[in-house]
């Protein structure tokens, strides 16, 4: 037993080692090309000002309740898994995936209700996806029929059938910043997945160096479906591009496991795609993610927070359930985590995308609504902490994080999970605010007594703040320097 559990442990380490090297590889953006184009440059400002958005993923794969794409990918993973009475044969489990498309009627979708709770919650832009790896568009596509507003779906008749659309207009109402997630990978189109071959894997299965022409015919699809996001869907702010292993062969960095796998050069041309887009959207922030270089504006950690400040444009993608679409009884972080994830992320020089899966039926768990409501009622009184503010040096330390703006900064307290009422008496990390210099707890008006001590500055909390801000995720104090 003791050799097995070191064994074990051993085990562990090693998979520990590795994957926080690749966090660490991840982190390193060395290649990060500021953009030229001063439109670009604005809309980036802005875009890191906001601080907070939403992700929707949404398919017909809500239907299941199973995870987005992935397990029509012929891959030996876990995330790749297929269930039902089809997923002992690929082809047929294709095919009944695929036939999802015949009853995906999503009779409640109502996104005005969406965009308000989001508004509420405090969030400022939403990115939708327009179409997974899977093929299925959720915008009215001309170059394909596997799509929500084909007469196939018997929600192609409703008059929100052009379900993109929608979502993008009733959040551009609420002046939300507006993105559209597309996959570079479509594994419906015969362009990609040809099917002379069988899929291998997540990547195109043939070599487009040896099928220029069907290399060619996939790009064109591309560009021409992006084309029609960025010319019949309203303003667009973000092209938000998944599927990092559609890429030029020479941009692959062998030290990420998943990257040294790619077998072949799949380059789609993204300087015609990023211009075509600039052309239609001017200022439009090119997200083509893991890619880096020109065409990777901000970068985008899925599922996890850097362990330290980065000075470039960055996002953090994040589910606030445990599954990216919807799934049957999914179990959603606690306020408490998700407001520290948004603190801890703002303080690095983050932003923070949430994602929500909705159901078939076009709706909402109770449970997100309560999440939106509760962040909302945090971020009404101390979103002067979030929005429009830099990083402040030390960034993180223990409990505390910080962020400034102007001549204020922030240092925010983050409770312990059975922390609810401040401690009577606090030393905020922070050396000096001089002689006038004003520190308040937001939330409150009457200003704090501070002394300086060695460790920065001792206040002492009345009892009845105290007890007027219990059952608080985190606290924020403001100092403003003389």
């Amino acid at each position: 037993m003791k050799k097995k559990a070191l064994l074990l442990g051993l085990l562990a380490s090693m998979l520990w080692s590795k994957s926080n090297a690749q966090q660490h590889s991840e982190q390193n953006h060395d290649k990060y090309v500021w953009p030229k184009d001063e439109l670009v440059k604005q809309k980036l400002n802005k875009w890191q000002d906001i601080k907070f958005g939403l992700l929707m993923h949404w398919g017909t794969y809500s239907k299941w309740g199973i995870v987005e794409s992935w397990s029509l990918c012929p891959e030996d993973e876990g995330w790749c898994e297929r269930r039902g009475e089809s997923s002992s044969n690929w082809y047929e489990y294709k095919k009944a995936y695929e036939n999802l498309q015949t009853t995906f009627n999503p009779t409640q979708f109502t996104p005005e209700k969406w965009a308000d709770a989001a508004q509420k919650a405090g969030m400022k832009y939403v990115v939708f996806t327009t179409k997974h790896h899977d093929g299925f568009c959720m915008f009215d596509s001309k170059y394909t029929n596997y799509k929500v507003t084909d007469a196939k779906s018997p929600f192609a008749s409703n008059p929100k059938s052009n379900i993109a659309k929608e979502v993008f207009d009733a959040f551009r109402k609420k002046d939300f910043m507006v993105g559209a997630y597309f996959s570079k990978p479509d594994w419906n189109t015969p362009s990609y997945w040809w099917p002379y071959f069988p899929p291998k894997d997540r990547n195109v299965n043939y070599d487009p160096k040896k099928y220029p022409e069907k290399w060619q015919q996939f790009k064109d699809f591309t560009y021409n479906q992006i084309e029609e996001l960025m010319t019949q869907y309203g303003k667009m702010d973000i092209l938000w591009l998944d599927g990092g292993w559609v890429r030029p062969f020479e941009s692959i960095d062998p030290t990420i496991s998943w990257q040294k796998t790619i077998p072949y050069n799949q380059d789609i041309d993204m300087p015609r795609i990023a211009a075509m887009g600039r052309k239609n959207q001017p200022g439009l922030l090119v997200v083509d993610r893991t890619v880096s270089g020109e065409y990777e504006n901000y970068v985008t950690p899925e599922q996890q927070i850097p362990d330290h400040y980065m000075p470039i444009p960055w996002e953090t993608c994040m589910t606030m359930g445990g599954s990216w679409s919807y799934a049957h009884n999914d179990q959603y972080k606690s306020t408490r985590q998700l407001i520290h994830t948004l603190v801890d992320i703002v303080a690095k020089n983050g932003n923070l995308l949430l994602n929500v899966g909705p159901s078939p039926e076009g709706t909402w768990d109770n449970d997100v609504y309560n999440r939106m409501e509760e962040i909302g009622k945090w971020m009404t009184v101390n979103g002067e902490s979030i929005y429009e503010t830099k990083p402040a040096a030390p960034y993180r330390q223990a409990q505390w994080a910080f962020t400034q703006k102007g001549k204020a900064t922030y240092i925010t307290y983050l409770a312990k999970e059975d922390e609810k009422t401040l401690p009577a008496t606090l030393v905020l990390p922070f050396k000096s605010v001089g002689k006038k210099g004003i520190i308040r707890i937001l939330g409150e008006s009457k200003a704090l007594k501070g002394k300086e001590v060695a460790d920065g500055i001792s206040i002492i909390i009345p009892e009845k703040v105290r007890q007027n801000l219990t059952n608080q995720p985190a606290w924020v104090f403001k100092l403003q320097a003389e």
